[in-house]
């Protein structure tokens, strides 16, 4: 297993992370004998970063995690979880949270502990409910090690977010069709300038870079001198980014485990040759021409004067074209929860109003209101809006019954 410095903590993490999202499951629930085989399997050939979260697994993945990390393997890893943001406001309801997940996890501290998917308006919320003098005072007392975020947005509010604190890490969603998307190449590198470790998450985009892979995109990948599986490319190419500390992997199999471990045991950074690098760049290029909608993600059109985030949509629509169907790539799950106004402001197709001004910046000339008009066809269908206005309605009730919950 390689490792990787966290540049201010000095901690020494696995590059893979074993990612408690995605464990093996029976009749709905944690197979907790088959998750524990896999979790303990995974530790002992050098994991120690264990990521989770409070919502992961209808929020039994922490307790999970503490019954499984018992008998001294708690002393060989690092846990990081995740502040649930929408449902705290007040820096007594953050407190009662932690409270509840170092009881969940059974330790007396979490060793790296992220804000949960920031979007702009959920930064803001945060930022107001006191969440850095929190952060701060859990630092101080002991609770909390490292304070990091994840994040689902834009590269300026990346930028904003990292610049307002002190972090430790951030968690992004990255992969070799995401240079451009999110936080993209850009937020990673603006944030490894600031000597904050980055951690990976969707390396494979749900599993989508590994299975079902078209054929015109199967045929580059045979046509290299080196042999690879798709699943290797792909962590290969960001763990060769030297400013990457962890690629975090929803493992479920042993079979994967020992793949990724092989794999993480051998991939370092700025070890690809540039052969290999044109070849996942014309995979990239292959898979971004499949996709309906020629968007690169260059920003240029926003901020829409409306609200319509026209990078996001049309990436999810894309997605969705490409890898969804049977095999569904979580496309219109993202959409319902990050445009539709559920874990943040309201940024939908349905918002665009065609006032034309997006279409005429855009360099690939795309007629972006008469696009906005199929992503609203493919995400907003009439059951789907009425679900996302009961959720809007439901989200505050839902807080208030946590908060109770477990005072």
């Amino acid at each position: 297993m390689l490792y990787r410095e966290v540049p201010k903590s000095g901690d020494r993490l696995s590059i893979l992370g074993f990612g408690a999202m995605r464990l093996p499951t029976e009749d709905g629930s944690i197979d907790k004998e088959k998750a524990t085989t896999l979790l303990h399997h995974a530790i002992d050939n050098g994991v120690n970063y264990i990521d989770s979260a409070w919502t992961y697994h209808k929020e039994q993945s922490e307790s999970f995690l503490g019954d499984a990390l018992k008998d001294g393997y708690r002393e060989k890893v690092r846990i990081a979880t995740k502040m649930p943001h929408w449902l705290v406001n007040s820096q007594q309801d953050m407190d009662k949270f932690l409270e509840l997940q170092l009881k969940r996890l059974r330790t007396d501290y979490i060793d790296y502990y992220l804000i949960h998917s920031l979007t702009e308006s959920g930064w803001k919320k945060v930022k107001e409910n006191g969440v850095l003098e929190f952060l701060e005072r859990a630092k101080l007392d002991g609770r909390i090690k490292n304070v990091g975020f994840s994040f689902h947005d834009n590269p300026e509010i990346f930028k904003e977010i990292v610049d307002s604190y002190d972090w430790d890490v951030c968690l992004i969603q990255y992969n070799y069709l995401d240079e451009n998307h999110q936080a993209g190449t850009e937020g990673l590198e603006y944030a490894a300038e600031k000597g904050i470790g980055i951690i990976v998450m969707e390396p494979l985009r749900g599993g989508n870079l590994a299975r079902n892979i078209p054929s015109d995109v199967e045929e580059i990948w045979d046509s290299s001198d080196v042999k690879r599986t798709p699943s290797e490319w792909s962590l290969r190419w960001i763990w060769n980014h030297p400013e990457v500390t962890v690629v975090l992997s929803g493992m479920n199999d042993i079979s994967q485990v020992d793949e990724n471990i092989r794999i993480a045991s051998e991939a370092k950074p700025d070890s690809l040759t540039e052969g290999e690098l044109e070849t996942v760049r014309k995979v990239a290029k292959k898979y971004r021409g499949l996709m309906t909608i020629p968007c690169t993600g260059c920003n240029y059109c926003m901020p829409c004067p409306t609200g319509v985030d026209i990078p996001g949509c049309f990436d999810l629509y894309n997605s969705n074209q490409i890898f969804g169907g049977a095999n569904d790539s979580g496309a219109k799950h993202k959409y319902l929860l990050y445009q539709m106004g559920i874990l943040g402001e309201r940024s939908s197709a349905s918002l665009c109003v065609d006032c034309g001004k997006c279409k005429e910046l855009c360099p690939q000339q795309i007629d972006i209101p008469l696009k906005m008009k199929d992503v609203e066809a493919q995400f907003e269908q009439p059951a789907v809006k009425i679900k996302a206005s009961a959720m809007r309605t439901i989200l505050p009730v839902f807080r208030h019954i946590n908060v109770l919950k477990y005072r």
